[in-house]
């Protein structure tokens, strides 16, 4: 059994995961609080990359980050990126396609807590970011694990957009999404069935991990 796949896979849905965090995090709190009609379409914003077919956005994905296109010559040129069938381009175009993931439940979160947690933070002296980090988010430890674990578990699922930007390079862009996907091609069913009960697997971990978190808040919302 090669291990590669897994190992890649579990490193672009850490990074991922935790860059979408950290940028979601500031994001998911301003929109949520903004009173502007701007600011009023933030979920149909973040739901895009849900409505477009995962092998659409990473085919106009692929274009956009070639190198024979402006955008891509131009980062290979200053920076020199190359995003096509790279593992930084399936990170790019990872943390692109699971804004829906993290942004969703974190705007929910924030919306659904009381008002009055906010105001009287900001009465008592407190700026934003104290009242972000100390008030809310340790309200709200539901939203924030549940963002985190579903980002976390649809970046391991990646295929077909992962497949368009990456390709299928061993110990580079191979995934362990596109890894059962070649061995049920070579109707290697055996060696693809061990890699989907660990997909599986990390699943049901993702949702006990969950499940656990509300109960935690339930219990802490109780005392």
């Amino acid at each position: 059994m090669d291990w590669n796949p897994i190992f890649i896979s579990l490193k672009l849905a850490f990074f991922t995961t935790l860059i979408l965090l950290l940028a979601g995090i500031p994001m998911a709190y301003y929109f949520a609080f903004n009173k502007k009609r701007w600011g009023q379409w933030a979920d149909g914003l973040f739901s895009l990359p849900l409505i477009i077919p995962p092998t659409v956005l990473g085919f106009y994905l692929l274009m956009l980050f070639s190198p024979n296109n402006f955008f891509g010559h131009w980062l290979k040129a200053t920076f020199g990126w190359e995003l096509v069938f790279n593992f930084s381009g399936l990170l790019l175009a990872s943390i692109i396609y699971n804004l829906p993931f993290m942004m969703q439940p974190l705007l929910a979160g924030f919306r659904n807590l009381p008002e009055h947690l906010r105001e009287a933070s900001f009465l008592l002296g407190k700026g934003h970011l104290e009242t972000l980090w100390k008030v809310l988010l340790p309200n709200m430890r539901p939203a924030f694990w549940t963002s985190v674990m579903l980002t976390f578990a649809h970046t391991l699922g990646e295929f077909g957009l992962v497949l368009m930007i990456g390709g299928n390079i061993p110990g580079k862009t191979r995934l362990v999404s596109i890894m059962i996907f070649e061995e049920v091609e070579t109707l290697n069913y055996a060696a693809a069935h061990q890699y989907s009960l660990i997909l599986l697997g990390l699943s049901l971990l993702s949702l006990f991990t969950i499940r656990l978190a509300s109960k935690l808040q339930q219990h802490y919302d109780a005392d």
